[in-house]
Order: structure tokens, then sequence, then C-alpha cells
């Protein structure tokens, strides 16, 4: 009688985070190119470049769009109000109260 015995698949032996972690240590990029084409004339080519990989793998390899760009910066607060802005808003409130309310009719 035989031995049977059961060969372990590298897929099997990694589990769901040791995967992220290899994809995001090491990095993973995909690529492809898609062309359309009638009758010999080129209509349209899509390049398609996508790289998965950690932020500290991507500076290292030198990309790092997101540094200069203003979406994903962290905003700030407006400035303070200045003083003699806010008191000529509280005198033109203030004129505008003794102003007479216009009736209809």
């Amino acid at each position: 009688m035989p031995i049977q015995r059961a060969t372990a698949h590298s897929v099997e032996s990694a589990n769901l985070a040791d995967l992220i972690e290899r994809i995001l240590d090491k990095g993973v990029v995909i690529a492809g190119d898609i062309k359309i084409k009638l009758v010999e004339v080129e209509l349209l080519t899509l390049q398609i470049r996508l790289v998965i990989c950690s932020v500290d793998k991507a500076r290292e390899m030198g990309i790092d769009w997101w540094v200069n760009n203003p979406a994903f910066k962290a905003q700030t607060a407006p400035p303070p109000e200045d003083d003699a802005l806010r008191r000529m808003e509280q005198r033109l409130n203030s004129l505008e109260a003794c102003l007479p309310v216009p009736t209809a009719g």
C-alpha cells in the first residue's frame, strides 16, 4: 500500500497578511497596452501602468508625486480675521439697523 503525502503549495502556506506584506515590501508592477485599430489606422491607444508598493518602497524608486500635490496637503486654518475688517462690519451692521424698513404699498 503506497504512502500518500500531501504537497504544500506556496499559496497555501502563506496567509493573506504575509502576501500583502510581501507585495508592499517588494512591489508589484502591472502593465498593459490596449490599441484600437480600424483598417490599419490606430484610433486609440491606452497604456496602463500600475505600481503597488509601500510608500517607503515608492520613495526608494523615486516616486513621490503626492509630496507636492495640493490635494494631499493638510488643510491650513483660515487666517485670523483682521481687527479693522471686523470693526467695519460692526459699523455697517449698526448703520443698516438704523435705516428705516421699507413698507410695501
